[in-house]
C-alpha cells in the first residue's frame, strides 16, 4: 500500500466555516494575534487567553468536517495515510481520519503549564482532552498542581512534532499540500524533506509556486475531487 501524507492547512477547515488565522474574521476579529497566539501574551494576560480558547473550543461544534476532510479519510480505504496538519480543530478526527498529527496542537485538550515541555521530553503524561468544555483560572493539574492552560502551540515556543512529521513526509510516496501554501513554514520546510520519487499535489485556489508539482488550482473541496481522478 503506498503512503500518502498531506499537509494541511486553515483553507480546508475555512470551508466548514471556521475563521482563518490570516484571514481575519470570526473569532479573530476581537483579539490581536500577538495577545492571543503567543507565550508572551500568556504570560501578560493568562486569563484573556483562556477566554479566547474557550470560545473558539464552544464554536467548534456548530462546524462540520466538509467534503475535503471526509474525502481525505476516504482515501485511507486504498492509502496508508498520515495527516500532518496546521489546524488546531478536530475536524479531521471528526471526518474519519484515524493517523493525524497535530503541528500547532489540539483546542480540545488542556495541560498544566509546567508540563509537556523541554524538561519532561514533551510527555502528554498530563495533557487532558476536555472536548468543547472550558478552563478558567484557577483551575489546575499536573504533579505540581500548575495552572491548565490550551494544548497548542504558540508564537515563541518550539513545534515538538515537527521531527515526526518530517520523517513521515520522508516516506511519502504522495505528497498533498491543502489549505496551506507553500509560501508558509512549517509546512514549506517539511516538503524538502520529500524522496525524489514522491508525487506532490498542491491543491490552492490561489497562484503558488509549486517547485516541480502539480497544482490543482481550486478550493479544497473541489480540488480533492480533481485530485482522486488524477490518483
Amino acid at each position: 500500500m503506498k503512503k500518502l501524507v498531506v499537509l494541511s492547512g486553515s483553507g480546508i477547515s475555512a470551508e466548514s466555516g471556521i475563521s482563518t488565522f490570516r484571514g481575519g474574521g470570526g473569532l479573530w476579529n476581537n483579539y490581536r494575534v500577538e495577545d492571543v497566539a503567543s507565550i508572551e501574551g500568556w504570560h501578560r494576560n493568562p486569563g484573556l487567553m483562556l477566554e479566547f480558547y474557550n470560545g473558539m473550543r464552544a464554536d467548534l461544534p456548530h462546524h462540520a468536517p466538509n467534503l475535503a476532510h471526509t474525502l481525505l479519510a476516504e482515501l485511507e480505504k486504498e492509502y496508508a495515510v498520515t495527516v500532518i496538519t496546521q489546524n488546531v480543530d478536530d475536524l479531521h478526527e471528526r471526518a474519519g481520519s484515524s493517523h493525524i498529527i497535530h503541528l500547532h496542537g489540539e483546542v480540545t485538550k488542556v495541560r498544566p503549564e509546567d508540563c509537556y515541555t523541554d524538561r519532561d521530553g514533551y510527555s502528554l503524561r498530563y495533557v487532558q482532552d476536555i472536548g468543547y468544555g472550558s478552563i478558567q483560572m484557577g483551575d489546575t493539574g499536573g504533579p505540581n498542581k500548575r495552572q491548565l492552560r490550551p494544548h497548542i502551540v504558540w508564537f515563541g515556543e518550539a513545534v515538538p512534532n515537527i521531527s515526526a512529521a518530517a520523517r513521515e513526509v520522508s516516506e511519502a510516496d504522495i505528497l498533498l499540500i491543502i489549505g496551506t501554501s507553500l509560501q508558509v513554514y512549517p509546512a514549506a520546510g517539511l516538503v524538502s524533506y520529500a524522496p525524489s520519487r514522491c508525487r506532490i499535489f498542491v491543491i490552492d485556489p490561489g497562484e503558488v509556486s509549486a517547485h516541480g508539482a502539480t497544482h490543482i488550482q481550486a478550493p479544497a473541496t473541489e480540488g480533492m475531487k480533481k485530485l482522486i481522478k488524477m490518483l
